[in-house]
Formats: structure tokens, C-alpha cells, sequence
């Protein structure tokens, strides 16, 4: 059986799949969550699995798909696949943006506090993704055989109405700290797409927590036409120790976190991954020669992170916001 019909026929599976996951949110850090942040990461960057399932993310012919991802201890993960365009990156598909936003968020936020769901950047081979897209072209003309990926965990329990509610921030502290999170990340990262569905809270009534779920209309991109209400700061109490970290975050900690967000090696026409080495290019977010490939922020993006970073600690020292 192949790939492609094995996921049509599992498909059926999903439903039973899914009555299974709330189970396993007891080793979880929150009711989102499969497992701790850390693990997904892990399993989504290096993990080895196979696709069971495969389905647009909220159309069936959307950019982005929703995967049923089946590892080799049969654990079953729900993630958000976007395969890169041509050349590794433009307007609206961008996977070094969508990283980013996820590594950014580890400066400031303990892992039961992420905004961003585990996001990585992945190669696989051609053959692979073309079990699913017939059409689809290798992401980069000196790598023939690789495909490169965006890969997102699929949050469980969330939905995208009424996450802010501004009187709750007044009422409900929990809820504020969420709310205020998740607007620092968007407002660090200089969000300015949107559209409904990129925004999500928690179902779960005892934590209302808040996320950003598609971040690749940011940093440095041209707005979208769906609105960027969130690009701002529009809350008015952030929490006394996101402030205090981000207080302490350095430039060279940018640099070292957003410079080089992930690398591979060019092997015989595939993309390996290999631990990331110095920035071959400051001005350039994607940089591609003979040998390898690397993507990252650039220099003027990592200024105006660390600019945004600047004035929101400058402001609340100067009690422009209420601290809790």
C-alpha cells in the first residue's frame, strides 16, 4: 500500500486517535499540549514518523496542511505542515519567521507559558513530500532531493472567539498575564497579520491561555490585508517578571538565539541538519551556496526586536504600564 493511500485509509482513525490525547495531558505542562514543549520539539525536529493522515488546515486546498504525524512508539501528533517555497521563503510563507517567533518566546517565557506552539524547520526528502504533492519542487536548486519544511504543533482544546476580552484583564489575573504574554510576543516579533484563526485560547476554564499560531507575516514582512491589531501593544498591566527578563536579555543573546536558526549541509544533493555554525550572511535571511544552507533573522530584524524589547522595558519602568 502506499503512503498516500495508507493515509486516506487511516483516516478514519483520527476521530479514535483524538479521543486519546486528552490521556496523555496529565504529563503535559498545560491542557494544550500533548506533552511537555520540550519533548514536541524534539520529536518534531528529529523525530522519525510517517504520515497517516493529511488534510488541508482549514480548506482542502490550503497552503498549509493538517498531519497526522505517526511515530516510531506509535504515538500519533497532530501538526501544521507548510512545505517552503522555492528559494526558502516570501510573502506569507516564510518558515524563518514562524521559528523565530518560537524561539524568541524563550527569553522571556517559562515552557508552560509559550505563545507559539513548538515550531521548527525541517528538510526532508523529496520523495517523501511527494507522497502527498505529487508536483511539489525541491525548496532549493543546489539541494534537488530535499524539501524544506515548517512544522507546528497542532494545539489541542483552542479556539479562536473572544480571546481578548478586555474587561476579563481587570477581574481575572491569570487571564491577564495570559493576554499580556501573548501581546508582548506579538508585539516583539511586530505582528501584522489578523486573520481569524491566527489567535487562539484555551478551552480549558481554569487556563485561559492565549496563542499565536501563525506568525509569518511579521518582523520585517509587509502587512497583510487581514488587519494587524496586534503589531501594538494594546494591553495596559504586563507581568512583573516577563518585564524583568526581557530586561535582561542582551543583544548578543539575539544574536546567538535569531541569527542562525537552523542549518544543513548539502550531501549528495540532500539537506542535512547540522548544528548551527557562524551567520555566513548578516543581511540575508535565507543563505544558500554549494554547501550549505542556513536560515536566520537578519541583522536590521534583530535591531528591531531589539528596539521593541528597549521600549518596553523603558516604558514600564516608567509606569506607562500597571505591574503584577
Amino acid at each position: 500500500m502506499t503512503l498516500l493511500a495508507k493515509a486516506r485509509f487511516t483516516t478514519l482513525l483520527l476521530p479514535a486517535v483524538a479521543l486519546l490525547t486528552p490521556l496523555h495531558h496529565a504529563a503535559a505542562q498545560n491542557a494544550n499540549l500533548m506533552l511537555p514543549a520540550a519533548e514536541l520539539e524534539s520529536r518534531l525536529r528529529t523525530g522519525s514518523f510517517k504520515i497517516i493522515d493529511w488534510r488541508g488546515s482549514r480548506m482542502p486546498d490550503d497552503r498549509t496542511q493538517r498531519a497526522a504525524l505517526q511515530f516510531e512508539d506509535s504515538m500519533v501528533l497532530l501538526a501544521k505542515w507548510a512545505n517552503a517555497p522555492r528559494g526558502g521563503g516570501r510573502f506569507n510563507n516564510q518558515p524563518r519567521y514562524e521559528a523565530a517567533a518560537f524561539e524568541i518566546q524563550k527569553l522571556f517565557l517559562d515552557e508552560s507559558d509559550y505563545v507559539v506552539p513548538p515550531t521548527i524547520i525541517r528538510a526532508f526528502s523529496l520523495d517523501f513530500v511527494a507522497a502527498q504533492v505529487p508536483d511539489q519542487r525541491s525548496t532549493f536548486s543546489q539541494a534537488p532531493r530535499s524539501v524544506v519544511v515548517a512544522l507546528q504543533y497542532w494545539l489541542q482544546q483552542v479556539h479562536h472567539e473572544n480571546f481578548w476580552q478586555p474587561d476579563r484583564v481587570e477581574v481575572d489575573t491569570l487571564y491577564a498575564r495570559r493576554i499580556a504574554n501573548f501581546n508582548i510576543l506579538t508585539y516583539l516579533i511586530g505582528h501584522t497579520d489578523s486573520n481569524i484563526g491566527n489567535y487562539l485560547i484555551s478551552t480549558h476554564p481554569l487556563d485561559p491561555h492565549v496563542y499565536s499560531v501563525d506568525n509569518g507575516v511579521s518582523f520585517e514582512s509587509e502587512p497583510s490585508n487581514r488587519g494587524e491589531a496586534w503589531k501594538d501593544m494594546r494591553v495596559d498591566r504586563v507581568p512583573r517578571t516577563t518585564v524583568q527578563r526581557l530586561g535582561q536579555v542582551t543583544r548578543e543573546d539575539l544574536e546567538r538565539l535569531l541569527g542562525v536558526l537552523v542549518e544543513f549541509e548539502i550531501r549528495d544533493g540532500e539537506l542535512v541538519a547540522v548544528e548551527p555554525g557562524e551567520n555566513s550572511s548578516t543581511n540575508r535571511g535565507v543563505r544558500v551556496n554549494d554547501e550549505r544552507v542556513q536560515f536566520g533573522l537578519t541583522s536590521r530584524e534583530i535591531r528591531a526586536v531589539e528596539r521593541r524589547i528597549n521600549q518596553l522595558v523603558r516604558d514600564a519602568n516608567a509606569r506607562r504600564y500597571t505591574l503584577f
